[in-house]
C-alpha cells in the first residue's frame, strides 16, 4: 500500500524516461529518480536516526528536489509535512512544532525563515546505501495536509495512504487517462493541490515539470506548453485570469487538461477561457484535505453553450456522496 510504489512501478517499466524536467531540461529520469529516493530513505534512518511515522516538513518552494524528498518520506514510512513556502516564520513555526516534525528540508529563499532547517544541498550528502521501500497499512498517515488558517491556526488534516492512492486512482477514472510521456506542469505549490496531482502523473510515467522560476508566471507557463506535449497543469482561478490577460495568451497547442478550483470562478471568466482554451477545462471542487475529490465538472461541460453548469461546482466525483444541508437542518 506505500505510496512509494507509484514510482517503483514506473521506474521498473520505464527507467530511462524523464519522469522531471526544470523548464524545458530533463533533469532526472525514473530510474535515477528511484534509485535516489532509495539511497535518501536510507539516509533517512541510518544518518538522521528517523524512525516509522516520525514527521519530516517540508519548507520548499517548488523545485526537483521537492518530489525525491516527499517520495523519500514514504519509502522510508515516515510522514511529509509539505508547508506552503508563502507562509510567515510564525506560521512556519506553529506548524513544525503542532506536526511535531522532527526534521525539516528548507529552500534557499527559505533558510532566514527556518535558521535550524536542512538546506535542501545537503540532500546529496544524506543518501546511504539504498533499502526496500517500508510496509504501509492503508490506514497509515502518509501527508500532514495543513489548511491555510483563515479560521483560526492552521490545522493538519491526517491523509492516510489509502486516501491518496484513491485520489490518484480517482484522477484517472474522471478526469484524464495519462499515458506515458505525457506532461504534468506545476506552477502551483507543490505542497497543495498541484502536488496531489503530481502522483497520479507518477503512477503513469509522466514528466513532472517545474517551471525554472519556481512558480507561476505566465508568460513562462504559455512557452512551456509549446514546447511539452500533453500537458496539465492545476491553477487557481486567479491564476487561469491572469494567464487570459497575458500578453503571450495564445490557444498553447501542448495543452491537454487545465484543471482549476481552489476559490470560485466567475461564469464570465469561464467563458473567455474556454474561449481561448476550448473545452480542455476541468473544475474541481475539494480541498487538498479532502482529498481533491469533492465534486468536479468535466471537459464536456465546458462549453460556451453549457451556462447552467459553468456556475455549479460541478458533480460527485467517483466514489464520493454529497450533501447539502442548511441551517435550519439538525444534523448541520
Amino acid at each position: 500500500m506505500n505510496l512509494a510504489h507509484l514510482l517503483l512501478r514506473s521506474a521498473r517499466l520505464q527507467p530511462d524516461a524523464p519522469a522531471i524536467a526544470l523548464g524545458k531540461r530533463a533533469v532526472c529520469s525514473y530510474g535515477e529518480l528511484a534509485a535516489r529516493v532509495a539511497q535518501l530513505a536510507a539516509g533517512f534512518a541510518g544518518k538522521l536516526e528517523l524512525r516509522a511515522g516520525d514527521r519530516v516538513a517540508l519548507a520548499m518552494k517548488n523545485c526537483p528536489e521537492y518530489h525525491e524528498a516527499l517520495f523519500a518520506c514514504w519509502h522510508a514510512g515516515l510522514v511529509a509535512v509539505p508547508m506552503n513556502a508563502k507562509l510567515h516564520p510564525k506560521e512556519f513555526a506553529y506548524i513544525l512544532e503542532n506536526s511535531g516534525a522532527k526534521t525539516c528540508f528548507v529552500t534557499p529563499d527559505l533558510e532566514a525563515a527556518l535558521p535550524q532547517a536542512t538546506p535542501v544541498s545537503e540532500i546529496a550528502r544524506l543518501r546511504a546505501a539504498p533499502t526496500a521501500p517500508a510496509s504501509a497499512k492503508p490506514e497509515d498517515p502518509a501527508w500532514l495536509f495543513y489548511t491555510s488558517g483563515t479560521t483560526g491556526v492552521p490545522k493538519g488534516a491526517v491523509l492516510t495512504h489509502r486516501n491518496l492512492w484513491f485520489q490518484t486512482l480517482a484522477y484517472f477514472t474522471d478526469i484524464d487517462q495519462i499515458m506515458a510521456g505525457d506532461t504534468v506542469l506545476h506552477p502551483a505549490p507543490l505542497s497543495h493541490g498541484s502536488g496531489c496531482y503530481a502522483l497520479p502523473h507518477y503512477a503513469a510515467g509522466a514528466v513532472n515539470v517545474i517551471p525554472e522560476s519556481g512558480h507561476f508566471e505566465p508568460d513562462e507557463i504559455f512557452d512551456l506548453l509549446e514546447h511539452w506535449k500533453n500537458a496539465s497543469l492545476f491553477a487557481a482561478p486567479t491564476m487561469v485570469v491572469r494567464l487570459l490577460a497575458a500578453r503571450s495568451a495564445r490557444s498553447p497547442r501542448g495543452l491537454r487538461t487545465l484543471i482549476y478550483g481552489g476559490a470560485p470562478m466567475y461564469v464570465a471568466d469561464a467563458l473567455r477561457a474556454i474561449e481561448l482554451f476550448g473545452p480542455r477545462l476541468y473544475q474541481l471542487y475539494g480541498q487538498g484535505e479532502a482529498p481533491m475529490t469533492i465534486t468536479g465538472l468535466p471537459q464536456r461541460y465546458h462549453r460556451s453553450t453549457r451556462m447552467d453548469k459553468l456556475a455549479t461546482a460541478g458533480f460527485a466525483r467517483t466514489g464520493c456522496e454529497v450533501k447539502i444541508f442548511d441551517g435550519d437542518d439538525p444534523q448541520a
